[in-house]
């Protein structure tokens, strides 16, 4: 009877690692096939999934009004197409996870273009070129990427910097202590450890970076390292695969917008320059 009992048991553990499993690959069809324009239109709004602590891309301010460089953009492409943006916080590590789900639309919050996402998503045109930098403070005596050798290094979970500590291993994760970076679910909680000397140094975002220094009263003690090695990166608009409609639509609404100097005046707005757009597709 035992016997019996054991084995049903693991019968039943496999019809339902097979259900799981059939679900996960209907919901990779159907986002890598279903094009959702009309439904879309038919609710009049698009859902953006965001991490709402990037600065300057998607932030909350201290009422919690949600803003930004990503917010603003989003808006006004939309706004083209008569459509309202519903903004969703999601957690920044399962936004791959979220996008195929149907939880939400679109990534649309500093979103860099990688081999890695290439496979699961689909890209819009770039509308932003970003570097992923290097950030310590002057008592942790770094002078340089290769200065954080032995020291305790931090990284976001999900982000490109993650991505390329483990692509470019010799630059940073083969140097840092016991090579592993601690991992973050938001930038603010680095700055704080960075702030408490729980480690030196931040692997990150340029576009974050300045805007979080600039606003901090001791910008002074902050230090900013590039490496000519690392390749800039690029922020685009994530999609399902299927969603053929929705990038063509976006992509055409980013074309006007660079035309009519409306993403001059955005990157003016958040970044004091209206040269940071690449504009290519």
């Amino acid at each position: 009877m035992r016997f019996l009992k054991k084995k049903l048991a693991l019968v039943l553990l496999f019809l339902l690692a097979l259900i799981t499993l059939s679900g996960c690959t209907n919901l990779t069809e159907k986002a890598n096939t279903q094009d959702t324009w009309k439904t879309i239109k038919r609710r009049g709004s698009v859902v953006v999934g965001l991490d709402d602590s990037f600065v300057p891309m998607g932030f909350r301010q201290k009422n919690g009004q949600l803003i930004g460089y990503d917010i603003d953009l989003a808006k006004a492409v939309f706004k083209q197409y008569g459509l309202k943006v519903d903004f969703q916080t999601i957690d920044w590590s399962m936004k791959e996870t979220e996008l195929k789900n149907g939880t939400i639309d679109l990534i649309w919050n500093g979103y860099s273009i990688t081999s890695a996402r290439k496979k699961k998503v689909a890209f819009s045109r770039p509308y932003l070129k970003n570097e992923q930098v290097l950030v310590t403070k002057k008592q942790y005596g770094i002078k340089s990427f290769a200065g954080i050798a032995g020291k305790t290094l931090g990284v976001q979970t999900g982000s490109t910097a993650e991505t390329f500590l483990d692509e470019y291993p010799k630059l940073l994760k083969d140097k840092i202590k016991g090579k592993q970076a601690v991992l973050y679910d938001t930038f603010p909680n680095a700055f704080i450890d960075l702030n408490a000397g729980r480690i030196q140094g931040i692997f990150m975002d340029e576009v974050y970076a300045r805007y979080y220094i600039n606003h901090e009263k001791d910008k002074s003690d902050y230090q900013v390292y590039f490496d000519k090695t690392l390749p800039s990166d690029l922020f685009a608009v994530g999609l399902r695969k299927g969603d053929k409609t929705l990038r063509r639509k976006i992509n055409q609404a980013l074309g006007r917008m660079q035309q009519d100097g409306q993403l001059a005046k955005l990157n003016k707005k958040w970044f004091g320059t209206a040269s940071n757009y690449l504009g290519k597709d």
